[in-house]
C-alpha cells in the first residue's frame, strides 16, 4: 500500500499499526514526518528569499546585455522556486502534501525526501515532461 496524506483516522493508529500499512518508502505520512517536510521548507524558503533578495540589491543592469538577461534568469528562478515551496508548504496546511497534483497518488517518500516541493509522482512527472 502506497502512503496517504495523513487524516484524522491515521493519527488514531499507534506505531504498531504504520508498519502494516506500507513499506518504508511508503508509509503514511505521521504527523513527525510532516514536520520534518516542513523545516526542510522553510529552510528552503529563507534560502530563496535571500538569493531574491541578493538579486535585486544588485540593482538595475542596462539593458540589453548578457548581464542583464543573466539577472533576469536569477530572479525568475529565484520567484519560481519561492512559490512551489510556499504550494508546498500550503499543501502541509491543507492536509494534501504528498499527494500527485495529477493522479492523486502518493509521492513516494524518497522523492519528497530530495525534493520536497514535489508536486508530481514519478510516473506523471515522466508521463508529461514536467521539469518542475
Amino acid at each position: 500500500m502506497k502512503h496517504q496524506v495523513i487524516s484524522p483516522d491515521v493519527l488514531a493508529l499507534g506505531p504498531e499499526d504504520h508498519a502494516v500499512l506500507g513499506s518504508e518508502d511508503h508509509a503514511v505520512l505521521r504527523p513527525e514526518d510532516l514536520a520534518a517536510f516542513r523545516a526542510a521548507l522553510l529552510a528552503q524558503r529563507r534560502f530563496h528569499l535571500a538569493r531574491l533578495r541578493d538579486v535585486q540589491a544588485t540593482g538595475t543592469v542596462r539593458t540589453g546585455t548578457p548581464e542583464a538577461a543573466a539577472h533576469a534568469r536569477k530572479a525568475a528562478s529565484a520567484r519560481m522556486m519561492l512559490t512551489d515551496v510556499e504550494a508546498a508548504l500550503i499543501r502541509i496546511d491543507e492536509g494534501r502534501y504528498g499527494a500527485c497534483h495529477r493522479c492523486a497518488e502518493p509521492i513516494p517518500r524518497a522523492q519528497l525526501e530530495v525534493v520536497p516541493h514535489a508536486r508530481y509522482c514519478g510516473s506523471c512527472r515522466r508521463g508529461r515532461g514536467a521539469r518542475r
